[in-house]
């Protein structure tokens, strides 16, 4: 018998078939406690996409803790996750942190970026996967979570495995279900979904043609972004060419199997580049696959560090 897609899950595709498929296969899935792996490009709503199950399931009602892998620095990482006791490390609160995977507890735990986790800590998120309790910081008695786990990254997993940056025993523990999200280019529902976002507002035919002829490497990020814009600018009537924004193509690479797997650079290659960057961190981390809080930490294990930023705070 067929089953209703709920309506948060319903609402994530305007029509498009590869989506669709995807949303109700998660559907029959909301209220289980499998984990889910939702990869994709940059912008391609991984994290609504988690959002929507969360709001489908009947964890509902709990939180949802969304934690930026790649966002947090490394050295506060596993204090941020898993919490600490009062003074259990130098700089520790005195009064102690509630981690965010105790905060999630009853709900849904959202860790994007996964793939840039730290080694050492991966090994605890999967004893907290495998047995369902935290053990803070200091502490010598685990806590009992129950926790709904859904992981995204845009980076190749697999192919971290083989390199040997990430565990494959988690990899293969947090992909109960696999959701790869299609990048924005090849959905067939765009003109439905400009349409949907635009909340009533009208195109010239001119404008809804540059709309639908751009290959949008930012995906949906960079299309709310673009129409938010124009219905800004215009004032009134519909949106018109000139109520644009510049539109560019990136360079992304048309497919998301193309995606190479992040470079391992060696010291004195990644200090190379960082000077012939001029030192650009951001720019070297795009141009090496990487977050750029990955870099960080890759030039910290190698001592490089940027002239006159001594004091970064990202390298201590």
């Amino acid at each position: 018998r067929e089953r209703a897609v709920p309506a948060p899950l319903a609402a994530l595709s305007a029509g498009d078939a590869a989506l669709d498929r995807q949303v109700e296969r998660v559907a029959r899935l909301v209220n289980t406690p499998i984990s889910l792996l939702i990869t994709g490009e940059t912008g391609s709503g991984k994290e609504f996409f988690a959002k929507a199950v969360h709001s489908s399931s009947e964890r509902r009602a709990r939180p949802f803790v969304a934690v930026n892998c790649a966002a947090i620095p490394e050295h506060l990482i596993e204090s941020e996750l898993f919490g600490h006791l009062p003074g259990s490390f130098s700089g520790a609160s005195p009064k102690g942190k509630r981690g965010l995977i105790a905060e999630a507890d009853g709900g849904t735990l959202f860790l994007d970026e996964i793939g840039d986790m730290p080694l050492a800590l991966q090994a605890r998120l999967l004893r907290v996967l495998s047995e369902r309790e935290v053990l803070p910081v200091g502490a010598t008695r685990p806590m009992p979570v129950n926790i709904r786990v859904i992981a995204a990254t845009h980076a190749p997993l697999e192919q971290l495995v083989l390199a040997g940056r990430f565990r494959d025993d988690l990899y293969y523990r947090l992909k109960g279900a696999h959701i790869q999200l299609p990048p924005l280019r090849e959905r067939s529902d765009l003109g439905a979904m400009i349409t949907r976002l635009l909340g009533g507002r009208s195109l010239t035919p001119a404008a809804l043609q540059r709309l639908m002829s751009h290959p949008w490497p930012g995906n949906l990020r960079e299309l709310r972004n673009v129409l938010d814009y124009a219905a800004s600018i215009c004032a009134e009537g519909a949106i018109d060419l000139d109520d644009l924004p510049e539109l560019q193509a990136s360079r992304l690479p048309a497919r998301a199997d193309a995606v190479a797997a992040p470079r391992d650079e060696g010291p004195e290659a990644l200090l190379q580049a960082l000077r012939a960057a001029h030192w650009n961190v951001s720019a070297v981390a795009r141009d090496m696959g990487l977050s750029r809080m990955t870099l960080y930490r890759r030039m910290k294990r190698a001592a490089i560090v940027p002239p006159n930023r001594l004091d970064d705070p990202s390298l201590h």
